[in-house]
């Protein structure tokens, strides 16, 4: 079977909801992943068959063909198509699933898979709420789902706090993650972990969500998102501007090219289950990968699954047995951020230069997403 390759895999810094990125339009964003991929790579823009963009929150500044005009705001030629998709939080990583599928199957050479979001400029759920308050329409679930599944909504909030609830862990161990997430992020900030993979905008070069001062003291003292619950927002991912971008090419874009590339994707799956826990599917969706893979999860080095809330990295380490100091080694986005439809591509470049910088062979990268899905890549580094 055909493989395909990444050559490099680039991030913005992730920016605080109202921070240092409020004032750029989501396109422009992504355009400066965009190009600095290019740039960094040596490529000829003009040969790139296809950019492939995760985005969430498709209304507003980021509607209207939003993949298509993050294209139109780089230096990338008009002649290059893209595509916008939504699998919610998994979005970007998708449209890598999808640019490695292009490769493999030898439809396509040459594909860029990014994603970008301005939470702050277009809010998380703006594209629900706007309508409700417009009194158009009922909403993304017709009464048959609601009815289906005998719930009035779904929500990831209540998702989160059922997954807590199953997993038995306490407000405790996930504010003390919490606090993990934010130290390591600070240390890996400092020692420049990030730096090969961060591309700057404007002045900010660093993940501005990160609070090297943080405290158990300080995260404990953050009231629950609902009575009696145990999820906070400091226990949950951060609201955040950012972009990221991956190139994939196939061996015989390689060869022509003159490229480099840093991994191979070795697996591809995506699950889905119960869309009212919702955020629990990372956990089936792992052990399905691996069998798919023919690997065990001894044979991975080091894991990356998205902290939407704590108490989903933390169901999962107690799901597979994982030793904890191989799970976001770097922080996550407790600390780091969630920029929704740039979270896919965002954790790839994390995984992939933690991989080098540790001469790991393999690595797994796995998020809740609505609705119930997940979606997990495997990647094998090359020339270690």
């Amino acid at each position: 079977m055909a493989h395909a390759y990444i050559v490099d895999a680039l991030r913005t810094p992730g920016g605080r909801r109202k921070g240092a990125l409020a004032g750029a339009h989501a396109a422009d964003l992504g355009a400066i992943v965009l190009d600095a991929l290019v740039t960094r790579t040596g490529l000829d823009p003009a040969v790139i068959e296809d950019v492939i963009v995760g985005c969430v929150s498709q209304v507003g500044e980021q509607a209207f063909a939003f993949g298509r005009n993050m294209v139109l705001a780089s230096s990338l030629p008009v002649s290059v198509p893209a595509v916008t998709i939504d699998r919610q939080c998994g979005s970007s990583q998708q449209a890598l699933h999808f640019a490695a599928q292009a490769s493999m199957s030898g439809t396509q050479d040459v594909v860029i898979a990014a994603g970008a979001e301005s939470m702050t400029r277009v809010p998380m759920g703006s594209n629900v709420r706007l309508y409700a308050e417009a009194g158009l329409g009922k909403g993304p679930w017709s009464q048959a789902i609601l009815d289906r599944f005998e719930v009035a909504e779904f929500s990831q909030f209540k998702g989160a706090q059922m997954v807590a609830d199953k997993y038995g862990l306490t407000r405790e161990a996930m504010d003390a993650y919490a606090l993990q997430s934010h130290k390591r992020a600070a240390v890996a900030t400092a020692v420049g972990a990030f730096n090969d993979e961060i591309v700057p905008v404007g002045t900010l070069a660093h993940d501005e969500g990160i609070r090297a001062d943080a405290s158990i003291e300080g995260i404990a003292g953050v009231k629950p998102i609902a009575e009696g619950g145990t999820i906070t927002a400091a226990n949950a991912s951060q609201i955040t501007d950012g972009a990221s971008a991956t190139l994939i090419v196939s061996e015989a874009a390689l060869k022509t090219y003159g490229l480099t590339p840093l991994a191979r994707v070795h697996t591809l799956t995506v699950s889905a289950g119960d869309p009212v826990i919702m955020l629990e599917e990372p956990i089936p969706a792992t052990f399905k990968a691996l069998k798919r893979a023919g690997l065990s999860i001894d044979d991975i080095d080091l894991f990356e699954v998205n902290e939407a809330f704590a108490a989903i990295p933390l169901a999962w380490l107690k799901a597979t047995g994982v030793d904890p100091a191989q799970l976001n080694v770097n922080g996550g986005a407790i600390a780091l951020g969630h920029p929704l439809g740039a979270s896919g591509t965002k954790l790839m470049a994390t995984l992939i230069h933690a991989l080098k910088a540790r001469g790991g062979r393999y690595g797994l990268q796995t998020m809740c997403e609505g609705g119930g899905m997940a979606n997990v890549t495997i990647v094998e580094m090359l020339n270690r």
